[in-house]
């Protein structure tokens, strides 16, 4: 009778562990479809807000006003489509949305040689709920839309202001959903090493009651209150190590969740494999600065910098910056710490370094933005259109950067100086306030 009651307490301590585990596993795997699908959403929503902030707005709402293919078009398009290549997106886009049924493609980033269709003002296929949120002026995040004729896709938009804040059009991004099955079935297959651990640990938990079964029926005859407070004890162990397992389940996905929103899916698959280390989830990136479009753009430099294994820093001052447009202040910095970053990335990972410096006195606005990295020899030439001390990529046009900083910096009446040695490049702006 004893022997038939214990043998029914571990089927049925066995059927639960097996089905409390499977169904752990199920969830834990529909929600890590479900996080991936959220992740690569949510960063290619910030990859939007950062295009839209350093969208030209002059030059946008000048093609508004004669909305086909001139240069204002074409210019915003050779932007779009540098955006688009260097996110790896289907497609970057503007849209028109005046009503909140059916939004209008407006200018959409693709390369110069195809002319073929990517007409103005085509009717665009973001689902009519994603187009009344942009209608009344919010960003959206659509889940997978099946397209027939540019296929299947997932598409966020965030709004374009212009300076006064007033909502001009959107920026889209269309990711490829083979973009996203891939990252989903790379993911998965690197969690199969957990699903297998938790099939090695029902084994030894099956064990482990049936080492107690046994040791139960050896101590049987002897004091029976101390062994079923001994097997009572057992049992809750057991339980919370399932808990346990349950609860540092749920970290490895939120570590796993951090890693891809940030691309690093190298390190993803390290950790995975390995389970033997930690690695820390990389929080949203938030400072204390009174200019949205800096804090974005800030934002933005700061997950590129972890992903080269860059040591970024920002100093700034609580400033709004409001005397400068906010276009042009962001065309000075992107340009300015993609030139460190560039410069930097060709160090070893332990001497990567960039500071980003700036400040609001009672006349100008400083920025300053000092890198590591080999020494500038032709400073009287930098500032030249098309000068580049690196080397030509098929595809990519250089030496643009300084040049529309000296450029922009100039129509404030402000100074730009580049001092370099053999330890580091200080690029030092000053932008007069009066």
């Amino acid at each position: 009778m004893k022997n038939s009651k214990i043998k029914l307490i571990l089927i049925l301590s066995t059927v639960l562990l097996l089905l409390f585990t499977s169904l752990n596993v199920f969830t834990s795997y529909v929600k890590m479809k479900r996080t991936v699908e959220e992740s690569i959403g949510s960063q290619s929503l910030e990859a939007a807000k950062s295009i839209a902030s350093t969208l030209d707005i002059e030059t946008y709402e000048q093609f508004l006003k004669d909305p086909v293919r001139n240069e204002y078009y074409w210019e915003l398009r050779s932007y779009l489509n540098d955006a688009r290549e260097k996110l790896g997106a289907l497609y970057v886009y503007t849209l028109k949305i005046d009503n909140p049924k059916v939004s209008k493609a407006m200018i959409a980033g693709v390369p110069q040689e195809l002319e073929e269709g990517f007409i103005i003002g085509e009717a665009c296929t973001v689902p009519e709920k994603q187009v009344k949120r942009a209608y009344e002026g919010k960003t959206y995040v659509t889940g997978v839309i099946e397209d027939p004729i540019y296929g299947s896709y997932l598409s966020v938009g965030v709004p374009i202001k212009d300076e006064a804040g007033k909502v001009i059009g959107y920026l889209g991004i269309d990711l490829s959903a083979d973009t996203i099955n891939d990252i989903k079935r790379e993911v998965l297959e690197n969690n199969l090493f957990l699903f297998i651990f938790n099939g090695v640990f029902i084994l030894i938990v099956v064990g482990s009651f049936l080492f107690l079964q046994r040791w139960y029926q050896k101590e049987v005859t002897k004091e029976i209150g101390d062994t079923e407070d001994t097997y009572q004890a057992e049992i809750k162990t057991l339980i919370t190590s399932v808990s346990s397992l349950k609860h540092d389940f749920t970290n490895h996905i939120q570590v796993l969740h951090g890693l891809l929103q940030l691309g690093q899916h190298g390190q993803a698959q390290q950790y995975l494999s390995s389970l033997s280390k930690e690695v820390q989830a990389i929080e949203s990136l938030k400072y204390n600065i009174d200019h949205p479009g800096l804090s974005i753009l800030l934002q933005t430099k700061k997950l590129a910098a972890q992903n080269y294994n860059i040591d970024m820093d920002f100093t700034i001052s609580d400033d709004a910056f409001n005397k400068i447009k906010t276009t042009d202040l962001i065309k000075i910095l992107s340009n300015l710490i993609d030139n460190a970053m560039e410069a930097t990335i060709e160090l070893p990972e332990g001497e990567r370094k960039i500071t980003v410096f700036g400040e609001a006195d009672e006349i100008h606005y400083v920025f300053m933005i000092t890198n590591t990295g080999t020494k500038i020899t032709e400073n009287e030439h930098i500032f030249k259109r098309g000068y580049s001390t690196k080397k030509g990529e098929k595809g990519k046009v250089r030496g643009q950067g300084l040049f529309i900083v000296k450029e922009i910096v100039k129509k404030y009446n402000g100074k730009i100086s580049i001092d370099s040695d053999d330890l580091e490049t200080i690029a030092i702006v000053k932008i007069p306030l009066r």
